[in-house]
């Protein structure tokens, strides 16, 4: 079996633990490949998408992005292309599905993580909205699911007493993601 994890830094595995690595060491009968890009934005994976069609057919493939498209706005550089509305980040998300599912048998969608560990601020607010748009996408495919990624972080920091830091000094963001020190290694 052979899958692709298409999306952004998140699914390259940037910053910490690449859940990919675990996958692949839990699964080793699975071929894995890692597609994910550091910073990339809908309108960026599209592009990347059209200019590099996916090499292989894949039995099942995931698409993680939205994130950044998000993010990019709090920062004062952008280094990839934002969507202007949710209109269009739904037309370029939708072209970059049909894309994937050229290549691939099944596609799951995954919805945006969240920024910040605040559940209920502006960015994640919007990030809510987009993951409604991604569901709203993935009924109008018998070959797509959905996972609810953001449900499952929001029921992990509902209880917990956390901050509502988010850093958005590009330069601090890629020290953070360049030189995180992951605290198991010495």
């Amino acid at each position: 079996m052979k899958i692709a994890c298409i999306g952004d830094s998140l699914t390259e595995g940037r910053p910490g633990v690449s859940f990919l690595k675990l996958l692949t060491a839990k699964h080793q009968h699975i071929e894995f490949d890692n597609l994910g890009k550091p910073g990339e934005t809908v309108k960026s994976l599209h592009t990347r998408l059209e200019k590099s069609k996916l090499a292989t057919y894949y039995d099942l493939s995931f698409l993680w992005i939205g994130v950044n498209d998000v993010y990019a706005k709090l920062l004062k550089v952008q280094a990839q292309p934002v969507t202007k509305d949710h209109q269009e980040f739904k037309d370029y998300y939708v072209n970059c599905l049909e894309m994937i599912l050229a290549s691939s048998k099944h596609v799951v969608l995954v919805t945006p993580a969240l920024i910040g560990e605040t559940i209920k601020n502006t960015s994640n607010m919007e990030l809510k909205e987009l993951s409604s748009i991604i569901q709203s996408i993935s009924s109008k495919y018998t070959n797509v699911s959905f996972l609810n990624m953001q449900e499952v972080f929001e029921h992990h920091l509902e209880p917990v007493n956390s901050s509502d830091y988010m850093n958005t000094n590009v330069m601090r963001v890629m020290k953070d993601v360049l030189f995180y020190k992951n605290p198991l290694r010495k």
